[in-house]
């Protein structure tokens, strides 16, 4: 039951983070609602979250169901919760206190039973001190952080993401599987992934689509990834020079060998 705020670049699997948090839980035969808040207007969050009775405004010709009430017993995950309204969070706040919330409209609260995920690329605490996110709120969802660091410091785990990607890739494609050579791997593991492992993924889905031999070469990456790897040393942003070549690594087989400076 313990609220969970996982945080990490966009892109670095915070959602499916909270996937695995909730199927390995005691709530896993429950229902997860997820709920992206960048993509929730601020004039419906409220009636979107907690529901609203039917009058409650202009338009409202029925009662309805808010998300967390769709949510009793299960799990709710709000990605991106930095971006949610300041009214709302109060709110949200007092569910999670409370374990009662009351639809737009409604003089009565409702219990309801849900445990809370949230993810954010933000800096909360800064948020918070600043006051662009209420800071008791901020205390309440972080009983528990979880850090998930980017593609680009995972090193061992991105071939075994690439080859798990590109496989499910070409199943899809209705194909037969790809293997990726050693000198496409190294590109791979040389790239600074700013998509993280959306990016990882979205390059494993371009390769099974366009790749017609059964092993995939390095001239078979997309088209950015390479003109990325190719860019001169001296128009590289700063955080792709911190990258040496001692954090790399070659795929041997099944070792991983760190490159030598």
């Amino acid at each position: 039951d313990l609220p969970v705020l996982i945080t990490g670049e966009t892109g670095s699997g915070k959602e499916i983070a909270a996937q695995t948090l909730h199927t390995r839980s005691r709530r896993a035969a429950q229902r997860l609602v997820s709920i992206n808040c960048a993509a929730l207007p601020e004039s419906l969050a409220e009636s979107e979250l907690f529901g609203h009775e039917k009058g409650a405004f202009s338009g409202a010709v029925a009662a309805k169901q808010g998300l967390l009430e769709a949510a009793h017993g299960g799990t709710v995950f709000f990605d991106e919760i930095g971006e949610l309204p300041p009214g709302v969070q109060a709110k949200l706040l007092r569910v999670l206190e409370t374990k009662k919330l009351m639809r737009v409209g409604e003089v009565r609260e409702r219990t309801v039973d849900v445990r809370i995920i949230a993810a954010t690329n933000r800096k909360l605490a800064e948020e918070s001190v600043a006051g662009r996110f209420r800071q008791d709120l901020f205390f309440r969802l972080s009983s528990a952080v979880l850090v998930l660091p980017p593609l680009r410091d995972r090193q061992r785990e991105l071939p075994i993401l690439a080859r798990t990607f590109l496989s499910e890739a070409c199943a899809r494609a209705g194909r037969p599987p790809l293997l990726i050579a050693p000198a496409a791997m190294d590109l791979l593991l040389r790239y600074s992934w700013p998509g993280n492992l959306r990016e990882l993924r979205n390059a494993m889905d371009y390769a099974a689509t366009v790749v017609t031999e059964p092993v995939l070469e390095p001239e078979h990456l997309p088209p950015p990834i390479l003109a990325a790897l190719t860019t001169p040393r001296s128009a590289r942003q700063p955080e792709e020079e911190s990258s040496s070549l001692a954090q790399l690594a070659r795929v041997k087989g099944d070792w991983l060998v760190a490159l030598p400076d």
